[in-house]
């Protein structure tokens, strides 16, 4: 070993021991007669010190040669801090010098390797091998590990299989576009890289695994954004001879123990939503149950507004809106700042009704032209309102107007301060369609995926009504963020047949694409169910950040690339000519 401790290790307790440390030079301070020189590594860092006088003048000479990101290997004597640092664990000792041997000088990094860099998104990508040197950087990856570290921890407790499967397989309709892989063995065919194991698992559970996980790499060509990557990880689970009530508890139970073994937090008992409940009272169905503000609908169920001549009311499908407890004081600049907000492209909503329900119990709003005080006191008993408080009010068609009140109910929660990063509120959201209809391709398509069993009790619907049947399916939201899902699975061949009819596929296409699994559940399937939980997002969430890129290794940026190995990239003429590809 190059070293007999680390840079994290040292105590007072170690004072007058002979030690040896290896690391990177992290910043150097040269007082004259006295020189500090910071060493890290991965566990932390020492402060090492020279003086005119005291310490060898070859020594001095080759301290005053180093720079930033020197590697470096130092002996010396374990000596106590004559001023102390309180703000790291080796604060107390300092290493005085007896020899220094340069292992590799350094160019000067392109970024500041400090918790608190100057280098921006792009730049430290480039230099991702620098970036990952920062303690921040470090931090998201050690906590990845732990809660990967946890994951199978609990998963072996409850008797669950790691089981790996293909990363080579076929490609398959539904969902995103898939990633392909030439073969040169096979000229004209592709192996597609897996956008999730789910075959795979389900054909363990007809192979009599009946607990079967795995921490798994996915890939999905899609567009990107902050919480997506091309390349991304899940915890892939299933279950056999199981309900979904089994599969609830069962998972509950991972994050619970996640929690409690990464955060320090033990978790209350998950509630549970109904989709049909969430997209009502939130127009979403990964609802933020941080805090309230609830949708108040003014025209839908009920009718509190028609037949006073405001044509956008009279005209709307649905009439929907939020009260923001003690926003009754917001300016007019503040509310037209608020409507053009909503009307971005990104939002696109009209415009934005608004109602202050003053201090003295009076209320005004945008409207008064058309609704008496009496008529807004109405308003102010649906809201469950107070004085000082606002309403603020969309119209539209109902799922357009649920949407964009969504986004609009978010961001008074970020401006609110009432969407705290250090608070968790977890849910279970249930019972989603089974089917969404396309307009454009005017067809159904599987909300979840076309395995997703429907509620036993609605199977008659698939006949009748497609609209109406309820998925046997189920997500697990964290602050409003969806971090898993899952469902009970289809077991039967006639009923799968029957969902790919469903969904647009003739019997040869059926076949052709899932053959394997229809011949498999000839042969016994076992009822199952399963869940995937996206293992990135949820490190993400553990860590307090917005982005899953910060918990990835080695991420892509937003156009796919790994722009520190210049990746995608072009390829030998050769190798497309021995994989019979031209390309255009």
């Amino acid at each position: 070993m190059l070293r007999t401790h680390t840079c994290g290790e040292l105590r007072i307790s170690d004072v007058n021991k002979e030690v040896t440390l290896s690391g990177w030079v992290q910043r150097i301070r040269d007082k004259g007669g006295m020189i500090w020189i910071d060493l890290r590594d991965r566990y932390g860092i020492t402060q090492l010190m020279v003086e005119e006088g005291k310490t060898a003048a070859d020594i001095i000479a080759k301290v005053r040669e180093l720079g930033r990101e020197f590697v470096i290997q130092v002996s010396g004597t374990v000596s106590e801090r004559f001023a102390k640092n309180d703000k790291i664990p080796t604060g107390d000792i300092e290493l005085k010098l007896s020899s220094l041997e340069v292992l590799n000088p350094a160019k000067l990094p392109p970024f500041l390797i400090e918790d608190e860099t100057d280098g921006g998104d792009e730049l430290r990508m480039k230099y991702r091998y620098l970036d990952l040197r920062r303690n921040t950087v470090r931090k998201n990856l050690e906590l990845r590990h732990k809660v990967a570290q946890q994951t199978r921890i609990f998963m072996d407790a409850q008797n669950f299989i790691e089981v790996e499967t293909p990363v080579l397989i076929k490609s398959t309709p539904e969902g995103a576009r898939d990633f392909v892989v030439p073969s040169r063995m096979n000229p004209g065919e592709f192996y597609a890289l897996p956008q999730s194991p789910q075959t795979f698992k389900q054909l363990l559970m007809v192979s009599g695994f009946d607990r079967y996980f795995q921490i798994v790499k996915c890939f999905r060509d899609e567009d990107l954004r902050a919480d997506r990557q091309p390349e991304f990880t899940q915890i892939d689970c299933e279950m056999s001879f199981v309900t979904q009530e089994d599969v609830l508890q069962m998972f509950e139970g991972l994050i619970r123990h996640l929690f409690k073994a990464v955060k320090g937090i033990d978790l209350p008992e998950v509630p549970r939503m109904t989709y049909a409940t969430a997209m009502k009272k939130y127009g979403s169905d990964k609802p933020d149950v941080r805090f309230g503000m609830e949708f108040v609908e003014l025209k839908g169920d009920i009718d509190l507004i028609s037949g006073k001549n405001f044509a956008v009311f009279d005209a709307a499908e649905l009439v929907v809106g939020i009260c923001a407890k003690g926003c009754a004081d917001y300016t007019r600049k503040q509310i037209d700042e608020l409507t053009e907000w909503v009307k971005r492209p990104q939002i696109g909503a009209k415009g934005l009704v608004y109602a202050r329900y003053n201090a003295d119990g009076t209320i005004k709003s945008s409207v008064d032209k058309f609704y008496s005080e009496e008529d807004l006191k109405k308003w102010a008993e649906a809201f469950g309102a107070e004085p000082g408080d606002l309403f603020l009010i969309l119209a539209g068609e109902a799922n357009k107007t649920r949407k964009q009140l969504n986004e609009l109910r978010l961001e008074m929660g970020s401006r609110l301060g009432l969407r705290n990063p250090d608070e968790y509120k977890v849910l279970w959201v249930v019972d989603f369609p089974l089917l969404e209809y396309g307009e454009e391709e005017q067809r159904w398509f599987a909300m979840h995926h076309p395995f997703t069993s429907p509620k036993p009790e609605d199977i008659p619907l698939l006949s009748t009504d497609l609209g109406a049947v309820r998925a046997n399916a189920y997500d697990m939201v964290i602050n409003g963020t969806e971090v898993g899902g899952g469902s009970v699975r289809i077991f039967q061949r006639p009923l799968q047949m029957q969902m790919f009819e469903i969904l647009g596929f003739t019997p040869e296409e059926a076949k052709a694409q899932f053959g394997f699994l229809m011949d498999a559940f000839e042969f016994g399937a076992p009822p199952h169910a399963g869940i995937a939980f996206g293992f990135d997002r949820l490190c993400s969430i553990f860590g307090g950040a917005d982005s899953i890129r910060d918990f990835i290794a080695f991420p892509k940026n937003n156009s796919g690339r790994d722009v520190m190995i210049d990746s995608p990239s072009t390829i030998d003429q050769k190798q497309l000519d021995e994989l019979k590809i031209a390309t255009k």
